[in-house]
């Protein structure tokens, strides 16, 4: 289940709005990553869930920890990760999924990747497949399931 809960997070109130589509929504009914946590919960309960993709916003580092430690799903990080060696690395350090949706022709943002290789000697595309390479590695050696998606969405 892909949630791609970041198009509907309210970083000001740090709260999801279920309701985000309505331009009337009521803040009283925005809710905290715990009581989203406990609706995935309810819904595998009722339906054969194993697999949340971006269950939570994907700065809300917070609530992707707490539903780690405390659900068994495979947590699926892509807005977290966006395929981006650091910001793997600190989901990693900080418990926050258990999988990478590994994007073949995307990477985060490269400024923030690029300081652990020399881009110099390559073209963009080369340093791109070091990075998305460095990040399987990474994933796997956490641990982590990697699924490999060829489909675009915009870097970060």
């Amino acid at each position: 289940m892909d949630v791609a809960s970041s198009e509907f997070y309210k970083e000001d109130a740090k709260k999801y709005d279920l309701d985000f589509k309505n331009p009337d929504s009521d803040p009283t009914k925005w809710i905290t990553y715990e009581q989203l946590a406990d609706q995935y919960k309810t819904l595998a309960k009722k339906y054969p869930i194993v697999s949340i993709e971006d269950p939570f916003a994907e700065d809300d580092w917070e609530a992707w920890s707490y539903f780690y430690k405390t659900s068994d799903f495979q947590i699926v990080g892509d807005d977290l990760t966006v395929t981006n060696p650091v910001r793997i690395k600190k989901a990693i350090d900080l418990k926050s999924c258990n999988a990478l949706l590994l994007k073949v022709n995307q990477i985060g943002t490269l400024t923030e990747s690029v300081s652990n290789y020399d881009s110099s000697s390559c073209t963009k595309a080369m340093l791109i497949r070091q990075l998305q390479i460095q990040a399987a590695k990474d994933s796997f050696a956490a641990g982590w399931g990697v699924m490999v998606s060829h489909r675009y969405a915009s870097s970060r």
